[in-house]
Formats: structure tokens, sequence, C-alpha cells
């Protein structure tokens, strides 16, 4: 047992809430600031629409690759250095973009903040997930959109405080707070058991088991770990093991889970919804009081969604919010087309804006994360959610990228962008009614066997 493994504090369940809480607000804080950032970008550097959609997408395009890589770095280097890494890279990326003085350096600098949040989004649940004691995954996986949609509305708080100013520089600076503590605080904290016996060093698996699940038999949590390794090892799924006939139904689900949440508009409006309201003819000021709103609605419906997803079920839900999202997209096209009272036309589009994230947070939000998680069998899992990751992060890349040059009025314009979501969604209703199963209150393996049953017989061929 080294020295080391001793000297690190308990790993208790405020510990783990707090370290869960820091990594999901720097996820979310750095998704929703380049809301606030942009409304003074524009101004201060001419944005045309395509650099407005260079500088967002590129978060998204450097989190696909932080994402991709993580796994591999994780299993490497081990969960804590991995995460201690990304910590590193953010604040790098976040003294880049506050130096930045053009779009060039903007866009790479966000790309390198994004390559932090996606290897540490991808991380962090696989850290927490592997210290906790069984009875406290499930809170910890369910909290983690709450975390999430909290750094959100602390950016958004954070834009709206420092507007007047015109300090664009200080809203990207609140990103190092969260990202320095999770820095230090993971340089007490111990590496997980399972990395740990991966990495035949046993006596520290268990002094961290010893603390972490005390009361609970040692000699039983070490023999179960190696058996889960050993079977890992032997039966490991590949990517390529996607492709068997028995598992593409369940490709298919995560994929219309991972496209969809993102084509359903969700992050074109996160992102540029105090731009929208600018153009439509809001002050700055009341622009970004108005992103308080939307983010103080996300984070309650998300708070709702983690105590009836378990009773409503999930398929329901995905239903449910792709009728709100759809119904208030079609409400607001015709408002931003038709209604020309300055007044009503911005009032108007703004409570029809926050029914539709209402929606979204209520289907598309958490419970895409649960499904994706549920839907893949144990063999396949970790390749599975790491290409539904990937895609999830493409897709947010390409719906950032497009949408001001999509709702530039010499294009398609706001009105009937938000029609083209509008049917986003109606297609999307459609594929959740015809291929998404219902996965509340069933265990991993009949859901599997479910997805089996779609395949015609003589095609189930093992991986």
């Amino acid at each position: 047992m080294t020295a080391g493994a001793v000297r690190r504090g308990s790993v208790g369940k405020r510990t783990l809430y707090f370290f869960g809480a820091l990594g999901g607000i720097l996820f979310g804080y750095d998704l929703g600031i380049i809301a606030g950032i942009l409304v003074l970008l524009s101004k201060d550097w001419h944005l045309t629409p395509f650099t407005k959609g260079a500088i967002t997408a590129s978060l998204s395009i450097g989190a696909m690759l932080g994402a991709a890589l993580a796994g591999r770095l994780a299993d490497r280097l081990g969960r804590r250095y991995t995460i201690m890494a990304a910590a590193v890279i953010v604040i790098i990326g976040t003294v880049a973009c506050m130096l930045s003085g053009g779009v060039t350096s903007m866009v790479i600098s966000r790309g390198v903040i994004g390559l932090g949040v996606g290897c540490s989004s991808a991380t962090v649940p696989t850290y927490l997930s592997e210290l906790a004691p069984a009875r406290l995954r499930g809170a910890m996986s369910a909290l983690n959109q709450i975390f999430i949609v909290s750094g959100i509305l602390i950016a958004s708080l954070v834009a709206y405080w420092l507007a007047s100013t015109g300090n664009w520089r200080g809203m990207f600076s609140g990103a190092l707070i969260p990202a320095a503590i999770l820095l230090i605080g993971l340089g007490f904290l111990p590496e997980t058991p399972r990395w740990l016996l991966t990495a035949d060093r046993e006596p520290e698996a268990r002094a961290v088991l010893a603390n972490t699940h005390a009361g609970e038999d040692i000699d039983a949590e070490v023999a179960t770990i190696r058996e889960v390794i050993r079977i890992d090892t032997e039966e490991k799924g590949r990517i390529r093991d996607l492709w068997a006939p028995w598992v593409r139904p369940m490709l298919l689900v995560a994929l219309i889970l991972a496209i969809g949440q993102q084509f359903s508009g969700v992050n074109a409006i996160n992102a540029y919804f105090p731009t929208m309201l600018v153009s439509l003819g809001f002050t700055t000021s009341t622009a970004l009081l108005s992103a308080i709103a939307l983010g103080v609605t996300k984070l309650l419906f998300t708070a709702w969604v983690v105590f009836v997803v378990d009773r409503w079920g999930r398929k329901p839900l995905l239903l449910l919010g792709n009728v709100v999202m759809a119904l208030t997209l079609v409400a607001a096209g015709f408002v931003v087309l038709d209604v020309h009272d300055k007044s009503l036309l911005g009032t108007l589009t703004l409570v029809l804006l926050i029914l539709y994230l209402a929606g979204y947070e209520l289907g598309w939000g958490a419970v895409v994360w649960v499904m994706m998680a549920e839907v893949f069998p144990l063999r396949v899992r970790a390749a599975g959610m790491g290409v539904g990751s990937v895609v999830l992060w493409a897709a947010t890349g390409i719906i950032t990228g497009i949408f001001p040059t999509m709702s530039d009025p010499k294009k398609l314009g706001l009105g009937h962008s938000m029609w083209v979501f509008a049917a986003v969604n109606v297609v999307l209703f459609v594929l959740v009614l015809w291929k998404v199963p219902e996965t509340k209150g069933r265990s991993l393996e009949q859901i599997e066997l479910d997805l089996r049953g779609r395949v015609p017989s003589g095609t189930k061929t093992e991986v």
C-alpha cells in the first residue's frame, strides 16, 4: 500500500456530488457563455454569419476529438490524471480566448477548450461511477444533466452581470474557477479501484475501497472488479462489432437519439438566443436578462424529469417533447414572419422559445443520455457510447456552425429556420414512435432481447 493512497482524504457522498457538480458546471458554462459573448463580439468585431458559426462550432469540433480520445487516455493514464489533463487544457484554452484579438485565434482557442471539455465530459462520469458505492451511482447519473444546465444558468448570470462593461474577456474567465478547483481537488483524491487493479496495484485499490466502501466486504469487491476486468479483456467490444446484425437496431436507436437531440434545434437556440432577441429589437441588457429566464426554465424542467422519468417512461417523454417543440417552433415562425410590432414580436418570441426549451428538457435533455446508456448490450456498451458521444458532438458542431448563415435574412431567415426545425421534430416523433423501445422498468438484458427480436431470423450472428 502506498503512502499516497492512504494520505488522500475521504471520498464520501458529498465529495462525489461536489466533483460531479464541478465537471458538469464546467461543461455547461463553456457551452452557455458563448451566447452572451457573441452579442458583444458581433459589435466589436463586426462578425458575419459565417464567423459567428465558426466561433460557436469550434468548441463542438474540439469536444468531438476530446471525447474520441478520452477512453484511450483514461485507460492509459488513469481516470484522475486524464481529468486533470482536461482541466489544464480548458485553462490554457480559456486564457487563449481571453487574449484573442481576432476570429482565427478565437476559433483555435475555443477548439482547445472543446478538447478539454470533451475529454472531461467523457471521463468525469466514469471516474465518479467507479468510485461511488452502488447505492450512489444512479443519483450521480441523474444529477449530471442538472449540473450541466446549472453551468449554463451560471454563464447567463455572468454574461448579464458583465454586459454593461462590454467585458467579454471577463465572461470567458469564469470557466477558470471550476477548472482550477477541479485540477487542485483531484490532486487530493485517489484513482479509481478498477483502474488500479487493471494496473496491478491491488494494495492501493484496497485502500481506496476501504475508504469509499466502508462497511462492505472489500475482498468481495476486489473479486468482483477482477472478474469484470477479466470479462472486459476477453470479450471487449470493438467499434466494428456495432455493425453486427443483432447490434444494428441498438446502434440505430442511439444514432436517432444523438443526432435528434441536436437537430431538434436546441443548441441553435441555446447559443444564439440573446443574438436572436437583439435582432428582434431587444436591448443587449434585456436580451441577456431573458437568457437567465431561459436558464432557470431549463434547470427546473431538468430537475422535474429526474423525478418522473422512471414513472412516466422514456418514450412518452421523448414524444411529448417533440410535440411541444414542434408546436412552439411553428408558432414562433409565424410570429417572426407576421408580427410587425417590435415590442409584441420580441415578447411573443421570448415566451415561445422558453416554452420550446421547456419541451426539450422535458423530453430530449436528460432522457437521451439515460437511454443511450441503456440500449447497448454490455459487450459493446463502451464502444457504442463512444460512437454516440462523438456523433452527438458532431451534430452539435453542424447545427451551431450553420445556424447563423441559415437564419440570415438573405438566406432562409429566422422564421423559416424555425419551421425547418419544427419539421425535424415531426420526423423525430415518427422515428421515436417507430424505432425507439420503451426501457422504463426493464432490465438491460430485457432491453437487449427486445432489440435482438427486431432482427430477421437467420441474421443474428454473434460478435
